[in-house]
């Protein structure tokens, strides 16, 4: 199992109409494969983010340019992985089985947590 650092606060919130900061699920997808071989190519962190952008908290502003807050490449103890707020299950169903259907499609090492 990673050892695994918190997410800073920025990074975890979702900020649709300020609400206090809460304990949220997530869940990380680390680029390591099962059998403990790093995964390549070596964006592919950014990769999958990016393509999540667009899924944002509902009356943000849709800049496309960051990632969404839902989806979140970090780096946790030197390998490249993507953090996943649980939240987008329910906002886009299909965006989340997406990230999660990756992960196991390419036999990704994951674990969920709050942060």
């Amino acid at each position: 199992m990673f050892e695994t650092r918190p997410i800073p606060a920025s990074a975890r919130e979702a900020r649709s109409e300020g609400h206090m900061a809460t304990r949220v699920k997530q869940f990380v997808i680390h680029g390591v494969t099962e059998s403990g071989v790093r995964f390549r190519p070596s964006d592919w962190a950014e990769r999958l983010a990016g393509v999540m952008a667009q899924f944002r908290p509902p009356g943000s502003a849709g800049n496309h340019l960051t990632y969404s807050p839902y989806v979140l490449p970090v780096v946790i103890d030197g390998v490249r992985s993507v953090v996943v707020d649980q939240r987008l299950r329910e906002l886009e169903p299909l965006a989340y089985k997406f990230v999660v259907d990756f992960a196991h499609d390419n036999h990704l090492k994951t674990e969920e947590r709050e942060a």
